[in-house]
């Protein structure tokens, strides 16, 4: 009886550690949302070999193209994990008082300045002076306001598209001359009308100014009660998540057509002309808290309702 009772105890023990080994039982289900494009790029690898039954983890993904959607289930528990923009995760972690974690960043600067040569020459932040510029809403016109105050330029920053794909759209129409667009918009716009180019590239120009590495524009976060209840599975998702990553960063092509398959952006051809411009990054620790921190600082002191208010307290961060 006690042989038995040893052997149980065994079995009881070599099932849990499947939990995380890709065992009959992988832990938790994890919902992870995923914004389409740029800052979910880095995630289509981890989704197929998810839908391929390779992970350690059970997943269930979801791709949404409106950020509101991914802040609502973060709050709502309606998801565990999000890449989103890094103001949206500030904000979401100021609204639920600590509700979230920032576990990586995965997306430095994909902003660029796109005009229509036939119409106007810009060469330098300088050249914008008594221009209007159209930027996308939130996050593009914080952070271009940003340069144009440290360029000293008057220049009038007009909202009327708010969404990045109707901008580009208008840009491409030749409705607008001059506007503030992320990669892989930029690539659609130029590709749809020979007279625009990509004139500044914004995170260059951000790096005269502010410490490298400081623009950051897209992250990873998790619900605190989920990384609370879960450590293991986080520290899981990250290593899978980084690998996934290097794999966008490293095989443009072969990622190129998983983004596509996967429903993270609806064309393969335009995610590989555009990869290389999204600054795509694996940033995790005390790395990620100082790029995250300055980030913050800056754009608090343009606008605090940009990040919720507030800054984000050391709870914030998740450093394993």
């Amino acid at each position: 009886m006690k042989r038995l009772c040893i052997i149980l105890l065994t079995l009881t023990l070599c099932l849990g550690l499947c939990a995380f080994d890709g065992g009959p039982e992988k832990g938790p289900d994890v919902n992870v949302m995923v914004l389409n494009g740029t800052t979910g790029f880095g995630m289509a690898k981890l989704m197929a070999d998810s839908a391929d039954g390779a992970t350690a983890l059970n997943y269930a993904f979801s791709v949404e193209t409106d950020a509101s959607n991914v802040t609502a289930a973060l709050i709502n528990g309606g998801c565990d994990i999000a890449a989103l923009p890094t103001n949206a995760a500030a904000t979401v972690y100021n609204k639920t008082q600590g509700g979230v974690q920032l576990l990586a960043l995965n997306t430095l600067g994909v902003l660029y300045l796109v005009v229509n040569e036939d119409a106007l020459t810009v060469k330098s932040m300088a050249d914008l002076d008594g221009m209007t510029v159209y930027v996308p809403a939130q996050n593009p016109t914080f952070l271009f306001q940003a340069l144009c105050d440290a360029a000293e330029v008057d220049v009038t920053i007009d909202n009327t598209y708010a969404q990045p794909a109707d901008l580009r759209t208008a840009l491409a129409a030749g409705e607008v001359d001059a506007a503030v667009l992320p990669e892989p918009m930029v690539t659609i716009a130029c590709a749809a009308n020979g007279a625009l180019v990509p004139a500044l590239d914004l995170t260059a120009q951000w790096e005269e100014v502010y410490p490298e590495d400081s623009l950051v524009q897209g992250c990873v976060v998790a619900r605190t009660e989920f990384v609370q209840a879960y450590p293991e599975a986080v520290d899981a998702f990250l290593e899978e998540y980084g690998a996934s990553i290097a794999y966008a960063q490293e095989e443009h092509e072969a990622a190129a057509g998983l983004i596509e398959q996967t429903g993270v952006f609806a064309d393969a051809a335009v995610a590989q002309a555009a990869i290389g411009r999204c600054n795509l990054c694996f940033i995790t620790g005390a790395e990620m808290r100082e790029s995250m921190d300055e980030f913050l600082q800056i754009l608090y002191g343009i606008a605090p309702e940009s990040i919720g208010g507030d800054m984000p307290g050391e709870d914030f961060y998740y450093e394993g």
